[in-house]
């Protein structure tokens, strides 16, 4: 009062205690009374109007020492009288405090009765005495029992804070039946990571990895993490964004900081360095005790089966931490079997001279494992790692590279594999063997590809369609489409121009390469062009624009190899008859199974 007077700018907010006026969020008059062991008792009184009392306490109980704050609560607030609603109030925000908080409860307690007075009472209701037996008598007596009221005060904040003890002196059992505590799970955690932080800032945390993953994982209505903040051991918040980032969602835990300020507001906290610091320490943790988990195999696949997508997020999200998070990644891939394998051990297993990580993109396992593009790099004897997952798209995008190693995309343009002196000989003279056909396939296909070259990827498929280096792959594009809300102005620029790559040495080719250099405009070859590139759509992961269209090709096919004569007037304008059906029936009938 003495500093205001001279003029000094002193707020108060902040000053009286921590939250002390949220006490008029319920309470319409609190009155504050309290005793130093050197002075008198005086009581505060306010129904904050802006004006308090404050006076000598004469007629109130006597103290000793001490404060006690009463408040009247208003009309519309009595939830607060309820001894649920004070528990849970209590547990959510001082569970942990040192100083222990007690609440006057009611119990209720039964108790046996076998006294002489209860016995007359009964007497007199009843109006005569019977004659009963002694020993029944003795018994009922004792199965008499009436319920007793009685108040006391009972502790809450039993829950002793468990990270402030030091790990090696806690069990797992412990930790267990905090972890269920704090989480409501009814598993046990699958592994646990307790640590401390000092120095320029001080902060401890106990972090806990679950067995499962909870079904709204990725469900963005809820709340962005489960990592409680406290402060001194006061809860303050367990949905701060700025704790940990999105992909660490599923780790649930808490952090003590001894720095922060306990009247901080959610403003605040967005611009706190400290939390920054805090973040980073706990993101760095979270990366160890991964490592820590990946030592034990069998836990690793439960913990990899359930968070992987979130991993791949960390890498597409968090660049910092990428190549750390790339290590723990793991795929099928063309040598691996029934196990998975990391990328890490695809770099020992490397053949020399192989400088490229080489991976494909599908829906599935079973869509990718016979691809036509893995048939060259099968026969070299190169790895294909196998990655099947939506995220998986996007995570390599942001990837790139791993140690070094050019990550690189089997189903893309920019594929080079390693070729002795005899093999570029033989593509060239090939190239140019085919240069014809590659023309008239480009004529008839127009704006579907971008253009019509000899492959040195497929071996045994007569063709196949690669996308551009940089754009989107067949699956991306699958996935793209399959998004709900999509922006279809996106496809436009991102779909990749398709190039069609012919394999040669295949039969097909080989016969179509002569019909063609013998009579370019044969329709037969326009059909069978058409013909191979929905095939190749569809073997190479693409969706058809047309399937029915696709399906009249198939079963004129069908009809040509069973036989059977096309009735004049279905042919249709878009798919001209084939010309000399029954001079080369035989002929065709073998190439159709072999585009079967």
């Amino acid at each position: 009062m003495e500093a205001l007077a001279a003029g000094a700018d002193v707020s108060m907010i902040g000053q009286f205690g921590v939250g002390f006026y949220s006490a008029y969020l319920v309470a319409e008059k609190v009155i504050v009374t309290s005793k130093h062991n050197d002075d008198e008792q005086y009581v505060w009184e306010s129904q904050a109007g802006g004006s308090f009392t404050v006076t000598r306490d004469t007629s109130g109980e006597n103290l000793g020492r001490g404060t006690k704050i009463t408040l009247f609560l208003k009309e519309d607030q009595l939830e607060y009288l309820e001894e649920r609603r004070l528990k849970d109030l209590i547990k959510k925000h001082s569970e942990f405090i040192s100083y222990p908080i007690s609440l006057w409860i009611e119990k209720t307690t039964e108790k046996e009765i076998s006294d002489d007075e209860d016995e007359e009472e009964k007497k007199e209701e009843e109006g005569k005495v019977e004659d009963v037996d002694e020993d029944k008598e003795k018994e009922e007596k004792k199965k008499k029992k009436i319920k007793e009221v009685s108040h006391e005060w009972s502790l809450v904040n039993k829950q002793k804070p468990i990270w402030m003890r030091k790990p090696e002196e806690i069990t797992k059992e412990e930790y267990s039946a905090f972890y269920k505590s704090l989480t409501n799970d009814w598993e046990e955690h699958l592994a646990v990571k307790h640590f401390s932080v000092e120095g320029q800032l001080e902060f401890k945390a106990i972090l806990f990895i679950p067995k499962r993953a909870p079904f709204d994982i990725f469900d963005t209505r809820k709340k962005p993490n489960n990592i409680k903040l406290y402060v001194r051991r006061v809860f303050i918040m367990d949905n701060c964004e700025e704790l940990i980032p999105e992909y660490l969602s599923f780790v649930k835990g808490i952090v003590d900081s001894e720095d922060l300020p306990l009247n901080i507001s959610r403003e605040t906290l967005q611009q706190n360095k400290i939390l920054k610091v805090i973040r980073k320490n706990l993101v760095k943790k979270c990366v160890e005790l991964f490592f820590e988990i990946a030592e034990n195999k069998e836990d690793y696949n439960k913990f990899y089966e359930a968070f992987s997508k979130n991993l791949k997020l960390g890498i597409h999200e968090d660049s910092q931490n990428k190549s750390k998070l790339a290590e723990l990644l793991r795929y099928h891939s063309t040598k691996s079997g029934d196990e998975m394998t990391s990328l890490k051990d695809y770099v020992t297993r490397m053949k020399e001279g192989q400088n490229d990580i080489y991976y494909i993109t599908g829906e599935s396992k079973k869509a990718v494992e016979n691809s036509p593009f893995l048939e060259k790099l099968k026969k070299k004897g190169y790895e294909v790692l196998y990655m099947v997952d939506a995220i998986d798209e996007y995570a390599i995008g942001q990837l790139k590279e791993f140690e070094g190693k050019k990550l690189v995309s089997a189903t893309k343009e920019g594929l080079k594999l390693d070729e002795s002196e005899d093999e570029k000989k033989k593509k060239e003279e090939l190239k140019e063997k085919f240069d014809g056909l590659c023309r008239v396939i480009k004529d008839i296909l127009g704006d579907k590809v971008e253009k019509v070259v000899v492959s040195d990827r497929v071996v045994d498929s007569p063709c196949c369609l690669v996308t551009g280096e940089y754009g989107w792959t067949a699956n991306m594009e699958r996935i793209m489409k399959a998004q709900a809300l999509r922006d279809s102005s996106m496809a436009g620029y991102m779909s990749s121009k398709k190039t069609m790559e012919i394999n040669p040495e295949n039969p097909i080719m080989e016969e179509l390469r002569k019909r063609a250099d013998a009579d370019k405009n044969d329709k037969s070859v326009k059909d069978l062009v058409l013909l191979l590139f929905e095939t190749a759509l569809l073997t190479s992961g693409f969706s058809l624009d047309d399937p029915n269209t696709f399906g009249n090709r198939i079963h004129r096919m069908l009809k040509l190899g069973l036989s059977i004569d096309e009735d004049a007037g279905e042919a249709d304008a878009d798919m001209p008859p084939l010309e000399d059906a029954d001079a080369d029936a035989d002929a065709e009938g073998s190439k159709m199974e072999e585009v079967d």
